[in-house]
């Protein structure tokens, strides 16, 4: 791997390749911001990025990089600063086509649980710091991608809370539940990219990263993976994405 970098840098690398130029992804603070920051500058220059707190289209400033989604750094050269209302009614309306999350636990089905770990609600063993836009994100935008740290712990056979829905139970319970369009399309993760079987909307393995084996990615997943037709081995990061990652957080707020 070019210029070894962190489980972070990874994350955000592969997290930026998902991204397109003449897209808009709206974004949480830390890894997915960094990720679409860095997609920005360096293949699609035309991405726009949307910030829950009211801001459409920043230029993320290297070495300012927002801790909070109400921090007007996040606002850097931004195209438009509606109310964060409107952020989400743009999404209702469709204008917003990635989302991208993280989570405490992920199940089979892409739902993702950030409000409580335990099977009482009332009595948690962790109570989490529960959805934010987060379920907005999953519901309405067209597309949602997943980043997160891949641990057992994290990926489960059924989250104890569905915060945010991805496909539910599968077999069109998504459509059911009265969510139209969008769905978990792949989940990044610092062993590999996942998708889902179109069918049943299990997740599946579509690429590991180099140097990643299967049994291993099998040992940290807590239900049983779908395997692609054909397993993809990703590129590793290059010296040039992790030279402008570093830039945008030399602090390591987020890069650890």
């Amino acid at each position: 791997m070019s210029a070894a970098a962190t489980a972070a840098e990874l994350l955000a690398v592969m997290g930026s390749r998902q991204l397109t130029d003449d897209t808009t992804v709206f974004a949480g603070v830390g890894v997915p911001l960094l990720a679409a920051a860095l997609a920005q500058q360096r293949h699609a220059p035309r991405l726009t990025i949307v910030v829950e707190g009211g801001i459409i289209g920043p230029q993320i400033k290297p070495g300012r990089l927002p801790i909070s989604t109400n921090e007007m750094r996040a606002g850097h050269r931004a195209l438009m600063l509606p109310g964060i209302t409107d952020v989400f009614l743009f999404a209702q309306r469709g204008f917003l086509d990635y989302g991208f999350v993280g989570g405490a636990q992920i199940d089979e089905h892409g739902n993702i649980n950030t409000t409580a770990l335990g099977s009482d609600y009332w009595r948690p063993q962790v109570r989490l710091p529960g959805t934010g836009g987060a379920n907005d994100i999953t519901s309405l935008c067209r597309e949602v991608i997943i980043l997160t740290a891949h641990e057992k712990r994290r990926f489960v056979k059924r989250v104890d809370f569905i915060t945010s829905p991805g496909w539910i139970d599968g077999d069109g319970s998504r459509r059911r539940a009265g969510l139209l369009f969008g769905g978990v399309s792949r989940v990044v993760t610092t062993l590999g990219i996942f998708g889902f079987d179109p069918e049943s909307r299990r997740m599946r393995i579509e690429a590991l990263h180099p140097g990643v084996a299967l049994p291993t990615v099998r040992d940290n997943t807590g239900f049983e993976l779908l395997e692609a037709d054909k397993i993809a081995v990703t590129e590793p990061p290059t010296a040039g994405e992790l030279t402008i990652l570093r830039a945008l957080d030399p602090e390591r707020r987020f890069l650890g």
